[in-house]
């Protein structure tokens, strides 16, 4: 059976500890820990790795959402909310599934199958010896009132954009607030290569490879945007698909 390791991130004492009763019916859960806030909750989080967090959106000083922008690796979500209006906008952040608060048995119970169902090997809470993120792994990213829930393996591409890096994913192109090479270093070196200094490209997402000048290549990617690898690059990137 899948075992959950899950944490509790909730502003209220009262809507933690029904929390927790619903949880007992249930001995595929193991309750690692409960925070109050979202700083506490992303010290928890960090420090026990869970599979599955059930959060509340609506917290004072920082939202749920805000504390999944601050996490590199996002477990499964379920969000609890009071209001109807954060629950449907939830569907908008890919989460889970969301839980309306007075949260009955019958409805947890439903959630906690869907995750089982759902649990796949990214469900494992242990972190890679390297720290480099596995392509199930799901990021969370923020752009202006917009947000996602992205695994890396559906990531076409990274682009600098100033200090900002621009994210590849469907026919969405959001920006980041993080470096190209603070990405690189969490990216699995099989698939994701470093086409120049200004893109990460995913190989996955390669339509076709064309000779460029001067030694370089040119990549078609999948989703129409051509990427010159730079002469450097286009040596390592013959060997790396012995092209």
């Amino acid at each position: 059976m899948i075992q959950l390791k899950a944490v509790i991130v909730e502003d209220s004492r009262l809507a933690r500890n029904e929390l927790k009763e619903l949880i007992k019916a249930h001995n595929e859960i193991e309750i690692l820990g409960e925070a109050a806030n979202v700083d506490d909750g992303y010290k928890l989080i960090i420090e026990t790795k869970p599979n599955l967090i059930f959060l509340d959106i609506n917290m004072p000083e920082k939202d749920g959402f805000q504390l999944l922008e601050m996490l590199d690796d996002v477990p499964i979500v379920i969000f609890t909310t009071a209001f109807d209006e954060y629950a449907i906008k939830s569907f908008e952040y890919n989460a889970f599934d969301y839980l309306l608060k007075p949260i009955n048995q019958k409805r947890f119970t439903q959630s906690i199958h869907k995750v089982i169902e759902k649990a796949t090997d990214n469900l494992s809470p242990e972190a890679n010896s390297n720290n480099t993120l596995s392509l199930d792994k799901q990021i969370f990213i923020k752009d202006g009132e917009k947000c996602w829930l992205v695994k890396i393996q559906d990531i076409s591409m990274f682009e600098i954009v100033g200090n900002y890096t621009r994210v590849f994913f469907e026919d969405n192109k959001p920006l980041i607030y993080k470096s190209l090479t603070q990405i690189e270093e969490k990216l699995p070196k099989d698939v994701f290569f470093r086409a120049n200094r200004q893109q990460i490209i995913n190989i996955n997402e390669v339509k076709k490879v064309v000779s460029w000048f001067n030694g370089k290549l040119k990549v078609e990617m999948n989703s129409g945007e051509e990427i010159e690898i730079s002469r450097r690059q286009s040596y390592i990137f013959k060997e790396q698909l012995s092209f």
